[in-house]
């Protein structure tokens, strides 16, 4: 059985075939730049990685070029779209209406248009790649895999906001978390790695890249995560603020006379790591920039950090204790500085990392002494194969 997953951004479509009989990725790709004049696809794993120049005005071309690629009789990787059996689909937000992955029909697809206004850059591509796929593959089954559907386990003293309860009532105004497949993925690895049931397990698991956000998982389940409402609350991140005094807002729009457009735009695309060192959202460059003595970009190092910090003891108290923290992502998985940041005097709460073990990368590994007794594990993420056991699991 081959499954392709999708996951459709804002100007992107990234993808996966992959086989569920040995749960390998037959190839990949991304269809960059979307909408621009200067759109293209890479397609391929490693060194069979192609570059090709295509113009892709919209999703429903992007989604088109990838199923050509697919079946080209030359350097195709199926000899045609039956071999692939069902479509998975990254969807963002699915609200409360969802709490797992589900088959797409139309009533779905109703649910994740009401949910576009709470995740407006990422769930109308969803539906454009969603529908692409019903007229270039009728018949095919597809399976649509919610960001927030993971913490829709989350009691109401967490998932609710000190606001009028009529806010709630009236527009569901809440947290609703994302990351959830990430999220989810992990903390089965992880107690796989710990060789532990995941129901016995009290974990703190890390999304740490561009984006960023933590969970607590009690017993297999989310008990609190640091987004919210949106994506931007929580952690400092690459572009985005994270948690921030809610009267900066007014005081943008009142007194700096900003648009509530302009406003979120600051917020979201010109914060965080950019916003402080003034250089970049990506921490690698943050990081270079700190060991040449930029004194900003140190700044943004330490905060980034300290934020995690921050929410990880919170996360360790409001658990009762916690048996391992779990990173993932691109600054998780590989920055090993970071990391050593993140953990460096947490010592009185029974974290101890392994400062040699902690240069390692690129595979699952436990990164904490041996006397520890809370676990640190690092597990590259790998949100296309859970979504892909989803599709396996509900179209079975």
């Amino acid at each position: 059985m081959k499954v392709l997953v999708i996951n459709a951004g804002s100007s992107s479509l990234k993808y996966q075939l992959v086989d569920m009989v040995t749960q390998t990725i037959v190839t990949k790709g991304i269809c960059e730049r979307v909408g621009a004049d200067d759109s293209f696809h890479k397609h391929g794993i490693d060194t069979d990685e192609r570059v090709i120049s295509v113009y892709l005005p919209n999703h429903y071309e992007a989604v088109k070029a990838v199923l050509q690629v697919l079946v080209d009789p030359h350097t195709g990787d199926v000899a045609s779209l039956d071999e692939i059996a069902a479509v998975g689909h990254r969807v963002v937000h699915g609200g409360e209406h969802f709490s797992d992955s589900v088959i797409i029909d139309e009533n779905v697809i109703r649910r994740i248009e009401e949910c576009s206004s709470l995740a407006p850059l990422h769930n109308p591509p969803a539906l454009a790649g969603i529908r692409a796929c019903s007229e270039l593959m009728p018949g095919k089954p597809q399976v649509a895999a919610f960001d927030t559907a993971f913490h829709q386990t989350m009691p109401p003293k967490a998932y609710m906001y000190p606001l009028p309860y009529e806010m709630f009532e009236k527009y569901r105004i809440r947290r609703y978390g994302f990351h959830g497949t990430s999220h989810r993925y992990i903390a089965e690895r992880a107690a796989i790695l710990l060789d532990k049931p995941l129901i016995d397990l009290k974990l703190i698991t890390c999304h740490l890249g561009n984006g960023c956000s933590l969970a607590a998982i009690d017993h297999g389940c989310s008990v609190d995560t640091s987004m919210g409402f949106t994506p931007l609350e929580g952690l400092m991140m690459g572009t985005r603020c994270g948690n921030i005094d809610p009267a900066i807002v007014t005081f943008m729009i009142e007194e700096l006379g900003m648009s509530a457009h302009a406003a979120n735009e600051l917020m979201n695309k010109q914060s965080g790591l950019l916003g402080i060192s003034g250089l970049s959202n990506d921490l690698r460059d943050v990081r270079a920039a700190t060991e040449a003595g930029n004194e900003r970009a140190a700044l943004a190092y330490e905060m980034y950090s300290n934020s995690v910090k921050k929410c990880i003891g919170s996360y360790v108290f409001a658990l009762g204790g916690v048996d391992a923290i779990v990173l993932t992502a691109g600054v998780g998985e590989n920055c090993e500085r970071m990391r050593r940041m993140i953990f460096q005097g947490l010592e009185s709460l029974g974290i101890y990392m392994d400062q040699q073990l902690n240069t390692q990368r690129g595979f699952e590994r436990i990164i904490s002494e041996e006397r520890s007794p809370v676990k640190i594990v690092v597990i590259p993420t790998n949100e296309e194969l859970m979504i892909a056991k989803d599709v396996a699991r509900l179209c079975a």
